[in-house]
């Protein structure tokens, strides 16, 4: 940040697209990259203004603070801040891996969030491919309710026959809970087009934020589809549900446990998104979840607020 001598100071900001395969695709994500004398109201009238699924803000401190405890981050969407999101927390970490003056090129970089740290592991760039390849570790899954078939069915505008024959929508939080809804067929998650009026009184009795919902891919060269409509229009890649997906696939049988899979997303919206994704069971609970895919910078440049 950086004052410009006519009562207006610079905020430095930058694009990346993540969980893309190249520029363009994914799901944008913006980043301010020292947010340090922004209050929680700037920065969030910010995420208004670049009207993106999410905005971050790193907020750089000393560094054995950042080397003991991880980069501090904050993340919004255009209506609120949330303690954790799974493409801001690659994005950013990417950018880290690429800037940060001190952890720049780590082969792990740490962000420290609301839902506590959360380490993103990378993989040297290869010559000739675009951005960085990162896998992020969230927090072992919790379970919640397994939600009526019917409601779900009634709330989403589909079809009892839409839904999967054999799995049940259910949350899954790996620090936001999501309701996994599996759908019969890509076909069926094509036409979703979630009332969000309805989803909002839906999930304010429930105990999930939002819905997710995957269908296996039966010829392609990803494993499952999914789509994430929320209060924003639609997601064209969702890290976290990710995560809590790939947790209920592994509790429910329909993924072995530590198979990679890959979750394609955001084809209907013309940015195709592939999210790799594991889980592991241990004394019979699920863990070791891991959501990794590529970050590519698109766009910087500079914001500007009355001092």
């Amino acid at each position: 940040m950086s004052e410009r001598g006519d009562g207006m100071r610079a905020l430095e900001w930058e694009q990346v697209d993540v969980f893309a395969e190249a520029a363009l695709e994914g799901n944008q994500l913006a980043i301010f990259t020292d947010a340090r004398g922004l209050t929680t109201e700037q920065m969030q009238q910010l995420a208004r203004e670049t009207n993106l699924s999410e905005t971050t803000f790193i907020l750089p401190r000393d560094e054995a603070t950042e080397r003991e405890r991880g980069v501090l981050v904050r993340i919004f969407t255009t209506q609120e801040e949330l303690r954790f999101a799974g493409h801001p927390t690659l994005g950013t970490a990417g950018w880290i891996y690429r800037n940060h003056p001190v952890l720049r090129g780590q082969e792990t970089i740490t962000l420290d969030l609301p839902v506590g740290p959360i380490p993103v592991h990378f993989t040297a760039p290869v010559e000739g491919e675009e951005g960085v390849f990162g896998e992020m570790r969230q927090r072992d899954p919790e379970f919640g309710q397994m939600h009526a078939r019917e409601a779900i069915a009634a709330t989403l505008g589909l079809s009892m026959d839409d839904l999967h024959p054999e799995l049940d929508p259910q949350t899954s939080s790996t620090g936001m809970a999501f309701c996994i809804v599996p759908l019969r067929s890509v076909e069926a998650a094509g036409r979703l087009a979630i009332n969000q009026r309805a989803a909002q009184q839906y999930l304010a009795l429930s105990d999930a934020k939002f819905f997710y919902c995957i269908a296996p891919v039966e010829n392609g060269d990803a494993d499952w589809h999914a789509r994430m409509q929320f209060y924003n229009g639609e997601d064209p890649a969702t890290g976290s549900a990710a995560g809590c997906a790939i947790s209920y696939l592994v509790r429910h049988g329909a993924v072995a446990p530590g198979a990679r899979i890959i979750m394609q997303q955001g084809v209907e919206m013309q940015r195709p998104s592939r999210l790799f994704l594991r889980g592991e069971v241990r004394d019979g609970k699920v863990c070791e979840i891991h959501v990794a895919g590529r970050t590519i910078p698109v766009a910087k440049g500079q914001f500007f607020l009355s001092i």
